[in-house]
């Protein structure tokens, strides 16, 4: 992600159908956005990714902790106008290089309870549900469960496997 990237994707963040799952429920101002790409830019153990299909990008990615190839937490929304699919498109691509070039052992994750579609895509890119916090945040004036995520580099290897291919 460059700082050109910043109005793209603070709207983004901002359009109801993403922020309304997001445990930051206010909209976001220009300044209070680049704040947070300046201090994220200096954390040498996070990467912040626009995904990109033929061209036009589709997607926002942030894998934290990543610097001892170990476990890493992953946060990820799409272009709100972006056709159907593109999520899967774009946890496949974000996971394909955390797998590959960040060498991870583990991706981990978090779904807001209501969020039916993100606990359904992580399920989709063979994630494993390890635990729900409950009542661990408030959004939108009530106290929300978080369904954890993992997805361990082995799992991931072995459904990328081709049909037919020998274990």
């Amino acid at each position: 992600m460059m700082a050109d990237d910043l109005p793209m994707v603070l709207a983004w963040r901002n359009h109801w159908d993403v922020r309304r799952f997001m445990f930051t429920q206010h909209e976001i101002g220009l300044e209070e956005h680049r704040n947070w790409f300046s201090r994220s830019n200096n954390e040498a153990t996070r990467r912040l990714l626009i995904v990109v299909d033929r061209e036009a990008p589709i997607g926002f990615v942030q894998f934290d902790n990543v610097a001892d190839a170990g476990a890493s937490n992953w946060g990820f929304y799409a272009d709100p106008n972006a056709a159907r699919g593109t999520g899967k498109m774009l946890g496949f691509a974000a996971l394909k290089y955390a797998f590959g070039e960040l060498n991870l052992h583990k991706v981990c994750g978090q779904a807001v309870d209501f969020n039916t579609a993100s606990i359904a895509l992580h399920e989709r890119l063979g994630f494993v549900r390890e635990g729900v916090l409950r009542e661990q945040q408030r959004i939108q004036g009530a106290y929300r469960s978080l369904v954890c995520f993992g997805l361990l580099r082995s799992d991931w290897n072995q459904s990328m496997k081709p049909v037919g291919e020998p274990s």
